[in-house]
């Protein structure tokens, strides 16, 4: 019996493509897949900024802090206007510098932290005309720098006979240096320490600092 016709392989030219279903399939897939992979880089992306900017705002917040340090370590008691004062809304006090003594104001308004600096005087009428013109401060003012944004309030705390009081009670009367128990004036005595509550959109910032003792 002779044999029957034998089947040719198929030719691999001749091989079956893709159904358009089937393209249409893997390009839903691979559409899937990139949405996927640029969610996840723009995430990427969006925390890094995040970061970034979370790590800007307490080098800020840092540098401002030494300000502040280096304000209330450089103190300076004058016989012409209060070295220190607190009024709930803003900081004054006096500070000496190489060439005499300027008067800074610490605020917070508008939702920031302010610091005014006032010219560097060396007579007591000058410095008596720049804490005054500290007291009338509206913003704006030459010298005055917003130092830290997104502050909600603040308040201070002075340390006087081992405990922490509200920084606008009454305090020690400044007595005499020479020993005299009748008071000089009515001004408040420096405090042994000064303690400050920042309240941020985060919580709350406390910063101890002690006030060094003037010279006798």
């Amino acid at each position: 019996m002779a044999p029957g016709p034998q089947r040719q392989p198929a030719s691999p030219g001749l091989a079956r493509g893709f159904t358009l279903v089937e393209l249409l399939v893997a390009l839903a897939a691979m559409a899937v897949l990139a949405g996927l992979a640029w969610s996840g880089i723009d995430g990427m992306l969006r925390s890094r900024e995040a970061t970034q900017a979370a790590m800007d705002r307490t080098l800020r917040l840092s540098t401002v802090l030494t300000q502040w340090s280096q304000d209330l370590d450089a103190v300076q008691e004058t016989p012409a206007v209060p070295p220190m004062q607190f009024d709930g809304r803003t900081l004054r006090l006096t500070r000496a510098t190489d060439d005499g003594v300027r008067v800074v104001a610490w605020t917070v308004r508008d939702g920031a932290w302010w610091r005014w600096a006032g010219p560097v005087v060396q007579r007591t009428g000058d410095l008596q005309q720049s804490w005054l013109a500290s007291q009338q401060l509206q913003g704006g003012e030459a010298g005055e720098l917003q130092l830290v944004d997104g502050v909600l309030d603040w308040q201070l705390y002075y340390y006087r006979g081992n405990a922490w009081t509200n920084a606008q009670s009454s305090g020690d009367v400044a007595r005499s240096r020479t020993g005299d128990k009748e008071p000089v004036d009515d001004r408040e005595d420096l405090p042994d320490g000064v303690r400050l509550v920042l309240t941020l959109p985060g919580g709350t910032l406390t910063r101890d600092l002690v006030v060094p003792p003037q010279p006798l």
